[in-house]
Order: C-alpha cells, then sequence, then structure tokens
C-alpha cells in the first residue's frame, strides 16, 4: 500500500462511502458503512478508523477530504443537515483531525462530486458546469471560471432547496415545496403516493411493499404506465428547474450524478427536452445533459479526496 494517500469520505443520508485515493484518482482501497446507524457522529469517525485499522492501511493516510451534507468549507462542521440524524452544528472536520491525526478538509457533498467529476470524470473538458447529485436528498456543485462556488460563508449551491411548488410537500430543512422532496430518491417515492391518489392505473409498483426509486424507473422500462408518469413528471420538475438555474451561471452542462442518473440516457434526455422547453431564449440548444461516467467509482469520494491534494 502507498504511503501517501488521500482518504475521501462521502457521508450520504443513507451510507457513508470512503476509500483511499492517489493523486492521479486511483482507488487502492473502498468500503462502505450505514450512516443511520452512526447515532453521534463520532461514531462514524472512530468506526472509519477501526476499520481501516483492521485492514492495515491506516498508515496510509496523508490527509482526509471529507464531502457531507451541509459540510461547511470554511468552518469545517456539518451545519443543520436535513437528511442526517445528527442534528445542530457539528464539527466533524475537528473530530476527524483529533482522531486521526492528519491534515482534514470537509466541504459540500455535491461539491465534492463536482470536483471528483472535473478533475477525473464527465467535466474534465469543462470550465463551467453544475453537477446535480440525486440521492436521499439533491444536492449541486457549482463551477464558474474552473472555481468552485461557496459563497461569502460557504453555503452557495442548495438547488436542492429552491422551491418550485409554492405550499408544496413539505421538506427536512422545514419549508414546503423544494426541489429535493420532488427529484431525489425519496421524491420519486413520494410521487407514488400522490400520483396514486390522482389517478386509477393499476401497476405492478404498487404491489410492492416498500417501494423504492429504483423499483419506480424498473418498472417505467418494463412499459408500466403509471411508472412511466412519474419519470416523466420528475424530469419535467428537474428540467424545468435547471432552466430557471441557468440564469444565474450560464452553465456549459449540467452533470447527473447518482442513481436516479443512471437509470439510463431516457431519463437524461427527459430532463433536457423540459429544459429546452422553459429555457430563455439565449440558453436554448447550448447547454448539455451529461450523466456522470463515476458511479461506479463514487465522483463524491474521489472530489473529496481531491480536497487534499489542492488545499
Amino acid at each position: 500500500m502507498i504511503n501517501k494517500l488521500a482518504l475521501g469520505v462521502d457521508i450520504g443520508g443513507t451510507n457513508c462511502d470512503f476509500g483511499l485515493v492517489d493523486r492521479d484518482g486511483m482507488i487502492h482501497y473502498r468500503n462502505s458503512i450505514l450512516t443511520k446507524e452512526c447515532h453521534e457522529a463520532i461514531d462514524l469517525v472512530n468506526k472509519i478508523y477501526h476499520i481501516l485499522e483492521q485492514e492495515n492501511v491506516l498508515t496510509s493516510v496523508y490527509g482526509i477530504g471529507i464531502g457531507a451534507p451541509n459540510g461547511n468549507f470554511y468552518s469545517g462542521c456539518i451545519e443543520y443537515a436535513p437528511n442526517l440524524l445528527w442534528k445542530g452544528k457539528i464539527p466533524l472536520m475537528q473530530l476527524f483531525n483529533e482522531r486521526f491525526k492528519v491534515k482534514t478538509v470537509l466541504t459540500n457533498d455535491a461539491n465534492a462530486a463536482a470536483l471528483g467529476e472535473q478533475k477525473y470524470g464527465a467535466a474534465t473538458d469543462l470550465s463551467h458546469f453544475i453537477t446535480i447529485t440525486l440521492g436521499t436528498g439533491l444536492g449541486s456543485g457549482i463551477i464558474i471560471n474552473n472555481q468552485l462556488i461557496y459563497g461569502h460563508d460557504g453555503f452557495a449551491g442548495e438547488l436542492g432547496h429552491v422551491r418550485v411548488v409554492p405550499n408544496g410537500r413539505v421538506c427536512g430543512c422545514g419549508r414546503k415545496g423544494c426541489l429535493e422532496t420532488y427529484v431525489s430518491a425519496t421524491g420519486v417515492v413520494r410521487s407514488i403516493i400522490e400520483l396514486e391518489s390522482k389517478n386509477k392505473l393499476t401497476s405492478p409498483l404498487l404491489k410492492i411493499e416498500q417501494p423504492n426509486a429504483t423499483d419506480v424507473f424498473n418498472n417505467a422500462k418494463e412499459g408500466d404506465a403509471f411508472a412511466q408518469e412519474i419519470v416523466d413528471f420528475t424530469a419535467k420538475t428537474l428540467g424545468n428547474t435547471l432552466a430557471d438555474f441557468a440564469c444565474f451561471s450560464n452553465p456549459k452542462a449540467y452533470i447527473l450524478f447518482g442513481g436516479i442518473a443512471q437509470s439510463g440516457q431516457t431519463f437524461a434526455e427527459s430532463v433536457k427536452y423540459y429544459m429546452e422547453e422553459e429555457l430563455l431564449v439565449i440558453y436554448k440548444d447550448k447547454i448539455e445533459i451529461r450523466i456522470s461516467t463515476l458511479h461506479s467509482k463514487n465522483a463524491a469520494v474521489l472530489g473529496a479526496s481531491s480536497l487534499v491534494w489542492v488545499n
């Protein structure tokens, strides 16, 4: 094992993926634990430490880069993340630094994904793009002129909490109608219940005891009209929002990352169609929709690890 490897940590609402990565983006070791089994942030820190210790790779850790929901690059804290068990302001960078005794850097998970895509994935040729992470929630990482945008106190790029439906679905952030309540893995599941009450279609999807977003997309591919309606609704909601957000940063491309994005080119094409319908005329036919090429490798782990080398 190489002695100088970056530990990239991607903390999601469901899973925490982590890996040891060299400067060239080669992952030498990777693993995953359930975030929800870590009732306190220190539990997660200790679990990762002990796993690496047991695997005899702990001494290879040169530095740590972390991507986390509501992760603040400036403060090193997770601040009021709606999709995590840990509430309030969590000094995560400090916790990792004290346990591992190496340099540690923290950023938002979607920002980490954007860095990963630019350095190793679908955005290596881009200077202006936005990564949209479609997981338990919805995050966005914005790069303009090759610079990741943090804002004045570290929280730029919360596209998931742009409200798209007035007085709509209740969001974990406490507001109503946020984009992630419609366009995320959990949002897709909520659409099953909402749309079921509005039409009388029969569907194999409704016979699944606890359906998830993958079930929806798989049934849609098999011709299930009810599932197709949900997929179309999801694509339209996302496409319309991306059309509006183009007015802010004029991106060359949106990079879709996560399980929903990996459902296939058809979804990306639908998002593109609905985006083009609503784009301001000066942006029409100028913005690409790309699918992450790092899904199997985890763009956020790679992006988080790159923080060690560039900061």
